[in-house]
């Protein structure tokens, strides 16, 4: 079964731009709404909006809030996340295809994807 967040929430993600190198994605939700356990590859967020969120990898679980402007860079990993707030998220991802040039960890929990 694909993690791959286009398949796993297509509602929610949507491909911008894509070449070999790269894959940039938009992802919108509003209060309430979740996403189904899927992956990212290594990649750099940057927040359009103001959020709060719950993520969910195994049985941890994290909640954080981002202020819009943020940029993070997100180790590769795996996980579900929920708007548990009262505002939307608008995030960009932009997802690298080439692979780390040092063996990296998926980390439970990353720093703060959708």
């Amino acid at each position: 079964m694909s993690h791959d967040p286009l398949e796993t929430n297509p509602e929610l993600y949507r491909v911008i731009f894509e070449n070999e190198r790269v894959r940039v994605l938009e992802y919108r939700d509003r209060p309430g709404d979740r996403t189904t356990p899927h992956d990212h590859p290594d990649s750099v967020m940057y927040t359009l909006t103001s959020f709060t969120r719950r993520l969910i990898s195994g049985d941890q679980q994290r909640d954080l809030e981002l202020d819009a402007g943020q940029t993070r860079w997100l180790g590769a990993q795996e996980h579900a996340g929920e708007n548990i707030g009262d505002t939307e998220t608008h995030v960009i991802f932009v997802e690298l295809k080439e692979p780390a040039p040092v063996a990296s960890a998926k980390g439970p929990l990353g720093p703060s994807a959708p």
